[in-house]
């Protein structure tokens, strides 16, 4: 399977709207943006959707009137790729370095509870009967 292309920060900005909208328009993706930035254009919108279908983070169904966009790769996926590609950039490959970085710059209690409530349970999983 070909590596998606790393979206820029405003295309990830954008795909953050459009994932939980699964497919829209872009008059159903500018309206989601409104409700936190009440000053994005529509055109804007509409031209940043184009330059990703073009870029094939998005895909487009040209079959109705008002061309349907949707994600071209979904959010863990991307996730997942953006990770890989930050963890050889920054860590040399090391999951441990990167994970020990992002606990060292500080995490909510909440979060930490979390971690260690995965890591319990992983271990109890591992373990032999």
């Amino acid at each position: 399977m070909k590596t998606p292309p790393k979206p820029t920060p405003a295309e990830l900005d954008l795909l953050q709207f459009i994932w939980p909208l699964g497919a829209a328009t872009a008059k159903q993706v500018h309206e989601a943006m409104l409700k936190e930035r009440p000053d994005v254009a529509y055109g804007t919108v509409l031209r940043l959707m184009q330059i990703m279908h073009g870029k094939g983070l998005l895909i487009r169904d040209e079959s109705q009137r008002s061309h349907i966009y949707a994600p071209a790769v979904g959010k863990e996926a991307m996730q997942t790729n953006m990770l890989q590609d930050l963890l050889q950039r920054a860590f040399s490959g090391s999951a441990k370095a990167l994970v020990l970085t992002a606990l060292r710059s500080g995490i909510s209690k909440k979060d930490r509870e979390e971690i260690e409530k995965l890591l319990k349970d992983g271990d109890q999983q591992s373990a032999p009967p």
